[in-house]
């Protein structure tokens, strides 16, 4: 496991529903005293008045500011990797900048932002 992990929103929509694979990842991250980031944008697209589970897991999380050189910069990559997903290029940014594996459910849009931006990263699969 990297340094840190950034949790795209499938992750956390996994952790709303109790699922075994995202705890075992979270169980791990604790004992290794992984930082654990959440992009902001991950945040609006997951969050519900209900997500109890959810607002568990960013107590422990930080959540990573969406600023407008942010923004500028997941344009720049959309266009470089040709993909039209905001979520997932602030995911990928973050984590990179951070040297953070990903933590997604959907690893293949990973790879192709991380291939635009020329890094390798570990991408834990939930």
């Amino acid at each position: 496991m990297a340094r840190g992990l950034t949790f795209d929103t499938g992750p956390l929509i996994a952790a709303e529903k109790r699922s075994p694979v995202f705890h075992a990842i979270w169980d791990e991250s604790v004992v290794r005293r992984a930082r654990r980031t959440v992009p902001m944008p991950v945040l609006a697209q997951v969050w519900r008045k209900d997500a109890v589970m959810i607002a568990r897991v960013l107590k422990a999380c930080t959540v990573e500011a969406l600023t407008e050189r942010r923004a500028k910069e997941i344009g720049a990559l959309l266009g470089e990797s040709r993909t039209s997903d905001v979520v997932d290029a602030s995911v990928a940014l973050g984590a990179v900048e951070r040297g953070d594996a990903i933590v997604t459910s959907d690893p293949d849009d990973m790879l192709r932002l991380l291939d635009a931006l020329g890094a390798e990263l570990p991408i834990v699969t939930v």
